[in-house]
């Protein structure tokens, strides 16, 4: 089974416990750009005691931020309730994190439009033009006022 098989299969047992779950950030870049990628990111509507709840083997990796990270025969996977973040006084790590926002506002916090997709159940969530951007090779940051790096 592939990173991306396992992924689905976590989505799909979030979305059968009444939760939201999607792919999100570089992996669904690199699937839009046909790879397979390695290293995939989980975004949820659930709350870390709520996933931890749904499978066996889940390690509360960044509580704090909203991320455990889940384990499928034997490959990690973080798990993030989506979150909105406040601002940054070391320039690396937020200050304030909130939980239990909606998607939209976790995909505003991302850095890059490219980085600010989503991907669900064979759908790609794409609110600020990041799959135009890729098809043009432009990269735009995410957020107002839009800055664009050709």
């Amino acid at each position: 089974m592939t990173e991306w098989e396992y992924a689905k299969q976590i989505i799909e047992t979030i979305n059968a416990r009444g939760g939201e779950a999607y792919i999100v950030g570089g992996a669904v870049r690199d699937y839009m750009l046909g790879h397979l990628p390695d290293d995939i990111d989980i975004a949820t509507s659930l709350f870390p005691d709520e996933v931890l709840a749904l499978f066996p083997k889940a390690v509360p990796t960044g509580i704090d931020h909203g991320t455990v990270t889940v384990i499928l025969d034997h490959h990690p996977f973080e798990v993030t309730t989506f979150r909105s973040e406040g601002t940054y006084s070391d320039s690396r790590r937020p200050d304030h994190v909130a939980l239990g926002v909606s998607l939209e506002e976790d995909l505003l916090r991302r850095d890059f439009t490219m980085n600010a997709m989503a991907f669900n159940d064979g759908n790609v969530v794409d609110l600020f033009g990041g799959r135009l951007d890729l098809e043009a090779k432009v990269i735009r940051t995410v957020g107002s006022p839009y800055e664009r790096f050709d």
